[in-house]
């Protein structure tokens, strides 16, 4: 019975093709909009989680004043060189400090010029920060001592002012009325999470750009390493201890500084991700709903069109389970076909859309079974009234129906 029965729904579905797919567009569009936003939005936030995890899970940073923008509040003093020995020698499981300052300047290089980032800091912030040389060297103990004039660039910095490929140790550099000489260039690192480039900098000693660029001792962050071992909590509350001491704050004033653990940003960057997934996900589900009315509509239709059929089948013997089985499997199978469409559909969306936006293309079957799952429920649930209508028909009345 049930085997005649889904011959006869493909029958009836393969009658009226354009018809039967118009009807399970809406289901379509839904399975497709919610497989794609799923797979995009764990795609990005994978991307994302990637890109800042490339900075170090074991890193901390230091900034002054509490907002998390650039720039610091007003009244929020700079660090000092006597906070950078004091974290490093006084609290247990810091492995590395690298104070750092910065400053957007233009550079130019080879008749060339680019706006760009400029780094001071010590060789203490290639490590921390994970950066490794593709050429060259880093930055010697007198040159950082003197504030010579060297510095080490990333690839966006070499692409822009010498082009591909092009060797850069020994150029030079002209930037804020002085020149530095390239002595390094660091491995390319790709985007950052938040949309930056991570390879357009500058990197120079901290008292070159102290003295030459900034003309004050200013010192704008700091950049732990922890060891990866230790506790991480117990480190960040002894340095927010340490700092507040350093930075003469009573009991009840507020930190004028911020901690930054690029473990947690991570984690709520990945998290609001997730969640905005989610939501884009629940409005394309709406057009299952959709979907699903127009099933119901089409098997009105259906039901209207072959009352007569349906009432000689009663008339001659058959139970209203069987009409109602009929319809009801005619239903799921334009429920099934939908999410079928739907899932090719979703494929090939979410391949192009990881493409363009460069995040990884990270197929999850559970939301891919999910989803057919509720298109052939959908064609099942909105099914059932027409299939119910159809069985209550009467014979005889429906015998005598034009």
């Amino acid at each position: 019975m049930i085997g005649n029965a889904f011959l006869l729904a493909i029958r009836q579905i393969a009658r009226n093709p354009m018809r039967s797919l118009l009807t399970v567009l809406g289901v379509v569009i839904g399975v497709a909009a919610v497989v794609t936003m799923v797979t995009v939005g764990n795609g990005a936030s994978s991307a994302i989680r990637e890109q800042i995890e490339s900075f170090g899970n074991n890193q901390l940073m230091l900034r002054p004043g509490m907002r998390l923008g650039p720039g610091q509040a007003v009244g929020a003093p700079d660090f000092k060189l006597a906070d950078v020995r004091a974290l490093a020698t006084q609290i247990a499981g810091i492995e590395g400090v690298a104070p750092q300052t910065s400053r957007t300047v233009t550079v130019v290089g080879n008749g060339r010029n680019w706006s760009t980032s400029i780094i001071g800091t010590t060789n203490a912030y290639f490590d921390i920060d994970n950066r490794t040389l593709a050429e060259g060297r880093y930055f010697e103990d007198g040159e950082i001592q003197s504030g010579a004039a060297v510095c080490v660039i990333g690839e966006t910095i070499r692409r822009e002012l010498f082009g591909e490929n092009s060797s850069v140790i020994g150029a030079s550099i002209r930037t804020g009325g002085f020149s530095c000489r390239v002595i390094g260039l660091l491995a390319a690192k790709g985007s950052a999470a938040m949309g930056g480039d991570q390879d357009d900098l500058l990197v120079m000693p901290l008292q070159t750009v102290q003295r030459r660029l900034l003309g004050k001792p200013r010192v704008g962050s700091l950049l732990l390493r922890m060891n990866a071992d230790s506790d991480r909590e117990r480190i960040k509350e002894a340095v927010r201890d340490l700092m507040r001491e350093r930075r003469s704050l009573s009991a009840e004033d507020d930190d004028n500084f911020q901690l930054l653990d690029t473990a947690e940003i991570a984690e709520k960057v990945a998290s609001t991700t997730n969640i905005m997934t989610t939501l884009l996900a629940a409005v394309a589900a709406v057009s299952l709903l959709v979907g699903g009315i127009g099933i119901m509509n089409i098997m009105l239709v259906s039901v209207t069109e072959r009352t007569r059929e349906i009432g000689i089948r009663l008339a001659i013997g058959a139970l209203e389970r069987e009409v109602l089985m009929q319809f009801l499997i005619e239903s799921l199978m334009l429920g099934v076909l939908g999410g079928v469409l739907g899932l090719l559909l979703a494929f090939g969306a979410s391949k192009g859309l990881a493409y363009v936006m460069e995040v990884p293309f990270l197929f999850s079957p559970g939301i891919n079974l999910l989803a057919f799952g509720v298109s052939a429920l959908t064609g099942v649930i909105f099914g059932f009234f027409p299939a119910r209508r159809a069985a209550k028909l009467d014979p005889i009345d429906a015998v005598r129906h034009e």
